[in-house]
């Protein structure tokens, strides 16, 4: 049963497990696990007065604004309601990796990374976007380049 649940659709489920219970013929048995991934493969985006679906694996970056998330794709971006963390959990972590507190990038779009002294370092991206890479995700990022 899926929420919000109708009265009368409650009663009718409930009926008919206790005819298959005292039939004999209830079967409570685990569902079997889906080869499916556990990552989202598209999220739905407001915009304007529409939906628009956005495949996961067209999503170059994101970038938090307060409680919303930018997503960019191919030079266009949508807001999607969704803290940070969540997204990062919702996301494959061998095709995205977050590099900031408010940053998550798809890691086939750095080129590389760039030292700025002071312990700053930035990540370089295909499209010429220069990322701060925040000191609590910095080695996972070098660890991503082999470093």
């Amino acid at each position: 049963m899926l929420k919000p649940v109708s009265a009368d659709r409650l009663q009718r489920a409930i009926g008919r497990a206790e005819i298959e219970a005292s039939n004999g013929n209830a079967k409570f048995e685990p569902k079997e696990e889906q080869d499916e991934s556990a990552y989202a493969n598209e999220f739905w985006v407001s915009h304007r007065s529409e939906l628009i679906r956005v495949a996961a694996i067209d999503i170059e970056r994101i970038e938090a604004e307060r409680d919303y998330m930018r997503l960019f794709t191919g030079g266009r971006s949508y807001l999607l309601h969704q803290t940070i963390s969540t997204l990062e959990q919702r996301l494959d972590p061998e095709k995205f990796l977050r590099i900031h507190r408010s940053h998550i990038v798809r890691r086939d779009l750095i080129s590389g990374l760039r030292h700025e002294g002071g312990g700053v370092w930035h990540a370089l991206l295909d499209d010429d976007v220069s990322m701060r890479i925040g000191r609590k995700y910095l080695a996972d990022v070098k660890k991503m380049a082999g470093k």
